[in-house]
């Protein structure tokens, strides 16, 4: 097997590995460390001498010799050998994927966004500390703490069972990072690029597990379809000097097509069955977009409909937000205008530099230039953003005129 292979195999067993010790041991940060070590005894003998028979079943033992060996060199070694003992004969006869417990550990409720994002890139996602904090702009040093606070914090918890309703809350939490983390790799929040697609890639791996987990779970599959059809735009989000191009100015030609249809596929195949979520109608509202011919053609009054029902299943100031633009769009811009005045009022939201650029819209389709370049100059002094930041102070000098 090519180095490659293995690379991408223990990639794959990695979540299962550790979720398999916490789920025998309980200890996440201990067990971390030993399924590390596995790994890296893994990555240097298949190359050699050829992956096992049962990889996974390989691993855990590994990785448990591994962790018994660090409780014995650790004072409290009476009491953690008993404790650890007898999981240590314990065979792994079983073909159990902890994996999503696994994910389910790291939205744990005791933790904040930021920690759930980190720990769990960390341990079900596989990137590294340095990766993860080069995604988020944050200092390794700073992203080492986040990682390690938040281990402290569900230490000793474990996988224990779930009430379905705490169930049900708990994927709600997981969807809700897993959404934060494409959200950030498609629209990086601030920085020199538009986007990290390495970020975006890997909630939508993980997303696509998961709904390979859960394939009976309509809003996992809505938010995959989400992913997929934002995702698809890409290639036209950037221009070749890196500079941002907004929807409506894409060269559609350039979207990723069989990630488009898959997306839509999914999104057919979805939205029959059961309760209708904001992720699936978020992905509607995607699908519209996507569906016309150019941006002129747009469906406006589904987008509002679907802006409408989401505004009913998850009020939010920003979905309010993104409303007021598909109300201008049907209704004129003063009615998007009204709603963004409105806004400004909410302290969630009147800071941020996405209201400042929607009113700078609404007020161009209105026909007051001058108003709407002192407000997108308003929405670049907000807008931390390098791409961001230039594209909407561009916006402000053509509209400023000569």
């Amino acid at each position: 097997m090519t180095d490659r292979l293995t690379e991408d195999l223990l990639r794959e067993l990695a979540p299962q590995v550790l979720g398999a010790l916490v789920r025998r041991y309980g200890q996440f940060d201990t067990c971390e460390d030993a399924v590390q070590e596995a790994l890296l005894d893994a990555a240097t003998q298949w190359p050699v001498s050829g992956v096992p028979d049962h990889p996974k079943a390989w691993l855990v033992t590994v990785a448990s010799r591994r962790l018994v060996d660090q409780v014995r060199t650790e004072q409290a070694r009476r009491r953690r050998e008993q404790a650890v003992a007898p999981a240590e004969t314990a065979p792994e006869t079983d073909d159990r994927d902890d994996s999503l417990a696994l994910v389910f550990l790291c939205c744990h409720p005791a933790l904040s966004d930021p920690s759930r994002i980190a720990l769990t890139l960390r341990a079900v996602g596989g990137l590294t500390t340095a990766q993860i904090a080069a995604a988020f702009l944050v200092p390794e040093a700073t992203m080492a703490q986040r990682i390690s606070r938040a281990k402290q914090t569900i230490r000793g918890v474990g996988f224990g069972s779930l009430a379905p309703a705490d169930r049900a809350e708990r994927l709600r939490a997981v969807l809700h990072v897993l959404y934060l983390v494409f959200t950030e790799g498609h629209t990086s929040s601030d920085g020199v690029e538009v986007t990290a697609p390495a970020l975006s890639g890997e909630a939508i791996r993980l997303t696509r597990w998961l709904s390979g987990l859960l394939p009976d779970d309509t809003e996992v599959a809505g938010l995959l379809a989400l992913m997929l059809l934002t995702d698809a735009h890409r290639p036209a989000r950037t221009a070749p000097d890196g500079a941002l191009v907004p929807l409506a100015e894409q060269d559609r030609t350039r979207w990723d097509r069989a990630q488009l249809a898959e997306g839509l596929d999914l999104l057919s195949r979805t939205l029959p069955r059961g309760r209708v979520g904001p992720y699936q109608v978020q992905a509607a509202i995607a699908a519209v977009h996507t569906e016309a011919p150019t941006a002129e053609e747009t469906d406006w009054p589904q987008v509002l409909a679907l802006y409408d029902l989401l505004e009913h299943l998850a009020p939010n100031p920003m979905t309010t937000l993104n409303r007021a633009v598909a109300l201008g769009m049907v209704h004129g811009p003063h009615a998007g205008l009204e709603v963004v005045d409105r806004l400004a009022t909410d302290k969630r939201l009147k800071d941020h530099h996405r209201l400042h650029a929607v009113r700078a819209h609404l007020l161009d389709l209105a026909g007051d230039p001058a108003a709407a370049s002192t407000a997108y100059r308003e929405a670049a002094r907000r807008a931390l953003s390098t791409p961001e930041r230039r594209h909407l102070t561009l916006r402000a000098n053509r509209l400023a005129g000569p």
